[in-house]
């Protein structure tokens, strides 16, 4: 068989079922992902802040960053983050300041504080790669070609989105 051969093509219904499964399989997934978060700071007794607000501290990182461009980025969407991170900032694990140039915006970053629990979630997100490597757990590619192709299903559903007819 040529690389450049067509691949064969599934009945429609067959298809159907799998790409079913496969939005089933990428809404558990994220729910999965947020209980490891939730159990590994349970474990550490830190029950302050949720899985959500911890992911939020993660992916934040060394930036400082306005709500609005963690919703553009798609990270989170426009209520749930503000709700996050009003919380954050009143128990200290971000800082907020007001924007000089535009006063409606509030800029954020992450606190000592804040920096800790990035740390935790890195720790936990290092071990797990760690242990998934050693196991192949994600095939002999890794996660390079995973992510290539749920990155095509990102595309895909963004262009949904901006070109509709």
């Amino acid at each position: 068989m040529s690389i450049h051969a067509p691949l064969p093509q599934a009945e429609p219904a067959t298809f159907m079922a799998e790409y079913l499964d496969l939005l089933s399989l990428v809404e558990r997934l994220h729910r999965l992902l947020l209980d490891v978060i939730k159990d590994e700071f349970e474990r550490l007794g830190l029950l302050e802040i949720n899985a959500v607000q911890a992911l939020l501290l993660f992916n934040i990182a060394e930036n400082e960053v306005t709500a609005g461009e963690l919703k553009s980025r798609g990270y989170y969407q426009g209520s749930n983050v503000s709700y996050n991170l009003k919380k954050l900032v009143e128990l200290g694990y971000m800082h907020h300041q007001r924007c000089a140039i535009d006063r409606r915006s509030v800029r954020v970053r992450l606190t000592p504080r804040g920096q800790e629990v990035r740390k935790i979630v890195g720790t936990l997100f290092e071990r797990h790669a760690m242990a998934l490597q050693k196991n192949l757990t994600l095939g002999e590619e890794g996660p390079e070609a995973m992510a290539r192709r749920l990155r095509k299903l990102e595309r895909y559903w963004a262009d949904q989105i901006r070109f509709i007819y």
